[in-house]
C-alpha cells in the first residue's frame, strides 16, 4: 500500500514537470504565461479546487512570465522593449489597479460560480487569440493623445480584473490590445505583453496572499516545484522557438484546446 501510493505521488510529480514543460514551451514561444491552458490541468487531471487551481495557476505563470521575458531577447532587443515604456506605463495604470480586485472578487466567488465564470472567460480568451492574434501589427494605433491614453488605463483595468480572476498573465488579451491600440508590431507586442504582465501578476498573487487559501503552494510544494522546474525548461524552449513555428497553424490548436476546456469546465463537478 505505501509502495503504491509513493508511485502515485511520483506520478503526480512527473506529470506536474511535463506538463509545465508543454505549456511553458507554448507560453514562452506566443509571449503569454500558458495559465489559460493549464488552469484546466490543475482541476481537471490534478484535482485541485478552483481557487487553489487560480492561486497555482498564478504561481506558474510568474516563474513562466519572468523567465520568458530575458529569454525571448534573443529575438527581441531589450532596447526595444524599453523604449516602449509609455506603452507599458499606460496599461500598467489600470492592470495593477484591476488585479487587485479582480482577486478580491475570486476569493469571495463560490466554487461552481468561479468555475463558470473560468469557462466563459476561457471561450473569450480562445475568440481573442483567433482574432487578435490574426492583426499584422501595421503600426497605426487606433487612438492618438488623452484618448489613447484613457483607453489604454481602461484596457489595462479589464486584463488586470481578467488576469487575477483566471490566475493568468492576461497576455492573449494584451497582445491584440498592444498592436490595436498601440500600433505595436507582433513580435515586440509578445515582448511588451510579458513587461505588462509581471507586476500585473505580482499584485493578484499579493492580493491572494491574505487569503487562506493561500496555504495550498506550502502543502503542494513538491508538486509546485515539479511543476516550476518544468515550465522554466518549457519557456526557454518556446522562446527559442519564436519565429520558427508559424502562428497560423499553432493558434487555432491552442483556441481548439481552450473551448474544449472551457467544456469540460463548465461541467465540472466537485466530489
Amino acid at each position: 500500500m505505501a509502495a503504491a501510493s509513493f508511485d502515485a505521488f511520483r506520478r503526480g510529480q512527473v506529470n506536474a514537470f511535463v506538463s509545465g514543460t508543454g505549456i511553458g514551451t507554448l507560453a514562452g514561444l506566443i509571449g503569454l504565461g500558458g495559465a489559460e491552458f493549464r488552469l484546466p490541468f490543475l482541476i481537471s487531471m490534478f484535482r485541485f479546487g478552483a481557487l487553489e487551481a487560480v492561486i497555482i495557476n498564478k504561481a506558474m505563470s510568474l516563474v513562466v512570465v519572468a523567465s520568458a521575458l530575458p529569454f525571448r531577447t534573443g529575438t527581441t532587443s531589450v532596447t526595444d522593449i524599453a523604449g516602449q515604456w509609455p506603452v507599458i506605463v499606460n496599461l500598467l495604470g489600470g492592470s495593477l489597479l484591476g488585479a487587485w480586485f479582480g482577486a478580491s472578487w475570486a476569493t469571495k466567488l463560490k466554487s461552481e460560480t468561479l468555475y463558470r465564470v473560468i469557462a466563459v472567460l476561457l471561450v473569450a480568451m480562445a475568440v481573442v487569440l483567433l482574432i487578435g492574434h490574426g492583426a499584422g501589427g501595421t503600426g497605426h494605433p487606433m487612438f492618438a493623445g488623452p484618448a489613447q491614453m484613457f483607453a489604454g488605463v481602461a484596457a489595462g483595468f479589464a486584463i488586470g480584473v481578467v488576469a487575477s480572476l483566471l490566475g493568468v498573465a492576461g497576455g492573449e488579451l494584451l497582445i491584440p490590445t498592444l498592436i490595436l491600440l498601440f500600433g505595436v508590431d507582433v513580435k515586440l507586442a509578445g515582448s511588451l505583453s510579458l513587461a505588462v504582465s509581471l507586476p500585473t501578476m505580482l499584485v493578484g498573487f499579493a492580493r491572494y496572499s491574505l487569503d487562506d487559501t493561500f496555504t495550498v503552494l506550502r502543502r503542494n510544494g513538491r508538486f509546485v516545484a515539479a511543476m516550476a522546474i518544468g515550465s522554466v525548461v518549457g519557456s526557454f524552449i518556446g522562446a527559442h522557438l519564436l519565429g520558427i513555428v508559424p502562428g497560423s497553424i499553432l493558434l487555432p490548436i491552442l483556441a481548439v484546446i481552450l473551448l474544449v476546456s472551457s467544456v469540460k469546465l463548465w461541467l465540472h463537478r466537485r466530489t
